[in-house]
């Protein structure tokens, strides 16, 4: 990412004494797995749908690969990611059809690990990669572990939940990059050709200094709870994660950040100011969590550029999932979802290069990284435009105008009380069956 160096400078310093705090080695640099005709052992951990397709996609990469280990907290979820990538899978959006990769994978029961610290198992259990595909909440205390063990990473975005847990992953990172670790971030437009090109015209001057920008994940609705099925409120908010703040992180931060990462990559840096509105107009019942169903921030870079974003899941409504530039000579629109992608000005240009599955270069990326001993680490500015989702969720909670600083710094913690599954989540419902929800003028966010 082309970064303003200062900002960058300063945002590292931040974080050092974080870095410092964590309990990890760095004396034992490991090896590399450099050559290219040994195995590379993966563990999966967190086996739903993009999991699945995560292993997937790690398993038709170049080289010998071997699928080792599987974690999960559901057993159920287990078995049929084993058993769909064993015998194969339809074709999705974030993955080519496969007829199965039975002969790459030898998971045997022993290294099938379930429950609370079944991640630690997997990642001791004697592989090079760790496919980490959990809920994001949990997310940065298995990167610090796969960290600590030595194994080359790649997680899925967002990479936190909560302020603290984008401390805690910039944290172990720093300790990654002292041991030459290998880390891919599933914010997969970063390795799309038309991103790739497209945003290099624009940092090579294309449509002149960026003037504002503004983006959208605007959807139709996503649904709602599962039945209870006699669940302790744990097990049933685990698998409704989408719907708790805490587990997911709202939709701005569990999906909108594809497009918030965009508009920092091409502004070169993270917003320092934001203030926004949400709320729940559609799904706004006992049966939809915690959740809004509409965010708008406004962003605010070093600069003083704005960025406006929008997202939303309301039927029947404007739809869009774009990213969008105003500069001095021109204008850049990239619309992946349509296939739009192209610049109007001064020097107007339309891609018309190759299209491929970025969800599959990514990891083509990060394998080649670990095989070859290459620099890779995208911990960083995953963790930076996470961080950038939250501070916007953190303005449409509160109401407020948010700092990056008190943002980044932010003593709320999302946690249970303990991982347990008679644990109690950080939000239940009252005597209604009806969850809380922020509040604009009194939710804590700082």
């Amino acid at each position: 990412m082309t970064e303003m160096p200062t900002q960058r400078r300063n945002f590292l310093k931040r974080t050092s004494v974080a870095a410092g705090a964590v309990a990890l080695s760095a004396s034992a640099i490991p090896s590399v797995h450099a050559a290219g005709d040994e195995t590379i052992k993966v563990a999966l951990v967190g086996c739903g749908g993009r999991g699945t397709g995560a292993a997937s996609q790690a398993l038709n990469t170049a080289g010998p690969v071997k699928l080792w280990a599987m974690a999960d907290v559901f057993e159920d979820k287990l078995k049929t990611s084993l058993e769909v990538l064993t015998k194969g899978q339809e074709q999705r959006y974030d993955r080519e059809a496969h007829d199965g990769f039975a002969n790459q994978i030898d998971v045997a029961p022993e290294r099938q690990f379930v429950g609370w610290d079944a991640y630690k198992q997997a990642i001791d259990s004697g592989v090079d990669v760790v496919i980490l595909t959990t809920f994001p909440h949990f997310r940065p205390m298995q990167y610090a572990y796969a960290v600590e063990q030595g194994k080359h990473v790649f997680m899925e975005k967002p990479v936190a939940c909560d302020a603290a847990g984008v401390r805690q992953i910039l944290a172990a990172n720093e300790i990654a990059k002292q041991k030459n670790l290998k880390v891919g971030v599933g914010l997969q437009r970063r390795h799309s050709p038309l991103y790739l090109e497209t945003l290099d015209r624009i940092h090579g001057g294309a449509i002149g200094p960026i003037q504002s920008m503004r983006c959208y994940w605007n959807s139709g609705s996503a649904g709602q709870l599962n039945p209870r099925r006699g669940e302790t409120e744990m097990e049933f908010q685990m698998r409704n994660k989408y719907y708790f703040t805490w587990l997911a992180g709202d939709h701005i931060v569990e999906q909108h950040i594809h497009n918030i990462d965009i508009c920092n990559w091409m502004a070169g840096g993270h917003p320092v100011e934001c203030n926004g509105m949400g709320g729940r107009m559609w799904r706004n019942g006992r049966e939809h969590g915690e959740i809004y169903d509409h965010h708008f921030v406004e962003y605010t870079y070093a600069d003083g550029t704005k960025m406006h974003s929008q997202c939303r899941h309301i039927p029947r409504c404007f739809s869009s999932m774009s990213e969008h530039a105003q500069g001095s000579k021109g204008s850049a629109m990239l619309d992946n979802r349509n296939g739009v992608i192209e610049i109007a000005g001064a020097e107007p240009w339309k891609y018309r290069g190759e299209k491929v599955n970025p969800y599959q270069s990514e990891h083509d990326c990060l394998f080649d990284a670990v095989r070859k001993d290459l620099p890779f680490n995208e911990a960083e500015y995953g963790a930076i435009s996470t961080m950038t989702a939250i501070m916007g969720r953190m303005a449409t909670y509160s109401g407020k105008v948010v700092q990056w600083e008190d943002a980044l710094n932010s003593e709320v913690d999302l946690k249970p009380d303990r991982y347990a599954w008679d644990g109690t989540p950080p939000v239940v419902p009252d005597a209604d069956g009806v969850y809380p929800c922020a509040m604009p003028g009194m939710t804590k966010v700082l």
